[in-house]
């Protein structure tokens, strides 16, 4: 196994609490069509600077939510990263479009298709690393799926996706206040494949256990004598 199919895309296997000075350990895991009401809460609660960072508009209300009922989770790929309540900290989202849609991605792959991705974090949540964790969990996927270009498009002052691009290598064009990125991913490996697979069969253990811990503490504060939290 060849060490660089694993380099920056292996997940994090601590699971210890992290101490003083260290970032929690970020789990990223894929959602379904369940998570949709958790999917509109995320992008309703973004302010409008957020809406204009992720969507290049101030999206109003009514559009966020017919986004989100418009997502095809057995198309495009959607990742997110939930904290304790369950409520999610960062999205990701992987479109798969055919090359010949790109006027800036056609020349750029062989490959029948290409992959755009779009990621948004929770105010509250800034500073811990879930962006880049969404777009390594992304890239890996990119490359499991026989897909060798990853696209962002973003408005040239979304200096968060302007970072995440950089240190991703990802080529970045600027032009017109808009910016465009693409990466050029090597072909999967065993490597990749296991790293996927144990990524999130962690994220699912860990979704599991906060669900868990949230329905042991909503019992508990029921029993008499308790007050609600």
């Amino acid at each position: 196994m060849d060490s660089n199919d694993l380099e920056g895309l292996t997940p994090n296997m601590n699971t210890s609490s992290p101490t003083a000075g260290e970032r929690p350990v970020v789990r990223v895991k894929e959602l379904s069509e369940r998570d949709r009401r958790r999917l509109l809460m995320h992008f309703l609660a973004l302010d409008d600077s957020d809406r204009l960072l992720r969507f290049g508009t101030i999206l109003p209300d009514e559009l966020i939510t017919r986004y989100v009922q418009r997502l095809d989770f057995s198309r495009d790929t959607v990742f997110g990263v939930y904290d304790a309540n369950l409520a999610l900290l960062g999205v990701g989202h992987l479109a798969f479009t055919p090359r010949e849609t790109s006027s800036i991605l056609h020349n750029a792959t062989l490959k029948a298709r290409v992959a755009e991705f779009g990621v948004s974090v929770a105010s509250n949540a800034r500073g811990m690393g879930i962006g880049s964790r969404l777009f390594e969990r992304a890239a890996i996927r990119c490359r499991n799926e026989d897909v060798d270009t990853l696209y962002m498009h973003c408005l040239s002052s979304n200096q968060t996706m302007i970072h995440i691009a950089a240190k991703a290598g990802m080529e970045i064009h600027r032009e017109y206040g808009e910016a465009d990125a693409y990466l050029k991913l090597l072909p999967a490996s065993p490597g990749t494949m296991l790293a996927e697979a144990v990524e999130e069969q962690f994220a699912t253990f860990d979704y599991g256990f906060k669900a868990n811990t949230k329905a042991a503490l909503k019992w508990w504060n029921r029993l008499p004598g308790r007050k609600a939290k």
